[in-house]
């Protein structure tokens, strides 16, 4: 018997790893979009660049997303985006309604919290938009390219989708984060931060291509499946595969 997994549907026996990726890819997303309410600078001389506390650990959904799409296929990374979504929304919920309580008179963390809190729910609102249209879109394009070149060279397919992905996820958000509204940037420091995800996002996604490949190439083996998207309905909404 062939260790190699079978090119296959996507729609194998139950996985073992993808409840643990799931899990992984979920709280990657919440905890970014809690840190994306600060607005960092560095000073590096000359060169400023401005970003938000979500750029160091976003990517990494990105990341998730093409080894979901490579090992599982489209219809279960569908899945996953959408459970993603909805648990951001669960988290943005949570934090407004506690923000809305009553501020004790000892609280340590009296109008902090208050502060940060009434920033998320715009915070999560421009990512669940931005993240809805990258990561679609990373998926889509990761899928279409995996059956044109029939498997091969896995590096093409997770560096281009991430530019067209991490391309449309870094605009939407950015500026119904920080372009609209009382927390709205100064144009040129919006378009720094732009500029400034983009890269960083495109260049961590080629750094950690040698892990990519691993984590593909070990999932393939143990859950037996190598999934082609030769007939799949890629409408984002359709949730049942």
């Amino acid at each position: 018997m062939s260790r190699h997994p079978q090119p296959t549907s996507g729609e194998s026996a139950r996985p073992r790893y993808l409840d643990l990726i799931m899990g992984a890819f979920a709280v990657t997303l919440v905890v970014s979009n809690v840190a994306s309410t600060k607005v960092a600078t560095l000073d590096l001389g000359a060169w400023k660049p401005v970003f938000d506390g979500g750029t160091f650990l976003f990517p990494l959904t990105y990341i998730f997303g093409d080894i979901l799409t490579e090992v599982y296929g489209y219809r279960r990374t569908r899945r996953v985006i959408w459970f993603g979504l909805a648990m951001t929304l669960l988290a943005s919920v949570t934090l407004g309604l506690v923000a809305l309580l009553p501020t004790g008179p000892d609280s340590p963390t009296a109008g902090a919290f208050e502060r940060v809190a009434g920033f998320v729910p715009q915070i999560v609102l421009a990512s669940l938009v931005a993240f809805f249209v990258g990561e679609f879109l990373n998926a889509y394009v990761l899928a279409r390219l995996k059956v044109a070149t029939q498997g091969r060279w896995l590096w093409v397919r997770t560096i281009g989708s991430t530019l067209v992905g991490q391309g449309a996820d870094t605009l939407v958000f950015a500026f119904l984060a920080f372009g609209i509204g009382a927390n709205a940037l100064p144009s040129s420091v919006l378009w720094s931060l732009i500029a400034f995800n983009y890269v960083y996002k495109v260049a961590l996604e080629v750094l950690l291509t040698p892990a990519t490949y691993g984590a593909v190439r070990f999932l393939k083996r143990a859950e037996g499946v190598d999934a082609f998207d030769r007939d799949t309905d890629f409408n984002p909404f359709r949730v049942r595969s």
